[in-house]
């Protein structure tokens, strides 16, 4: 009985490193989409720091939203998978959601960073000023990245072997999307 277990137990081990390999592989994908668009947002927020001496917060709110532009669209095409049980516009729905959520701790940790923590008298155009910054916008992209990344997995792509949870909140509101959002 023991030596019958021993095939199923490898079939299962394969199974799991299978998964964990294309788990890494989307990882990387969305890593590389990431820095892309990363480097958007920071190019972005420094020239309108820097040369227009524009106010962090804003200049990194504007930064942000045209980075996420090309982020939802290479990450759909090139990250996750759509789901076929689930509408384009929920899916469009959870990544604005998802967005706003990251704009939202991006603004908070930008603001902590050059509102809370710079020292006093430092002012647009500092050198200072960009320190705080650009050190508040590494912290909240690496927070904004993990949360982007762990919400659209979950609600967004479709499973790898095509096998559905039909108990699951991402097939409820895929089906409730296809049923009531035309």
């Amino acid at each position: 009985m023991q030596a019958q277990q021993i095939p199923s137990q490898l079939s299962s081990a394969r199974g799991l490193i299978d998964r964990m390999k294309n788990l890494i592989a989307q990882i990387a994908k969305f890593g590389i989409v990431g820095v892309i668009a990363a480097v958007m947002d920071f190019g972005i927020l420094n020239i309108f720091v820097a040369t227009l001496h524009m106010n962090a917060t804003a200049a990194g709110t504007i930064s942000f939203c045209l980075s996420l532009i090309f982020n939802y669209l290479a990450s759909m095409k090139f990250v996750f998978v759509h789901r076929d049980d689930m509408a384009r516009w929920m899916e469009m729905a959870i990544f604005i959601f998802s967005a706003v959520v990251g704009l939202l701790i991006n603004f908070a940790i930008l603001w902590a960073a050059t509102e809370v923590l710079l020292p006093s008298g430092a002012m647009p155009g500092d050198a200072t000023y960009a320190l705080y910054t650009n050190g508040g916008k590494i912290v909240a992209t690496v927070v904004v990245a993990v949360w982007n990344f762990v919400i659209r997995k979950w609600l967004l792509d479709a499973p790898k072997d095509g096998v559905i949870d039909e108990n699951s909140f991402s097939h409820k509101l895929g089906v409730w999307s296809l049923k009531y959002g035309k």
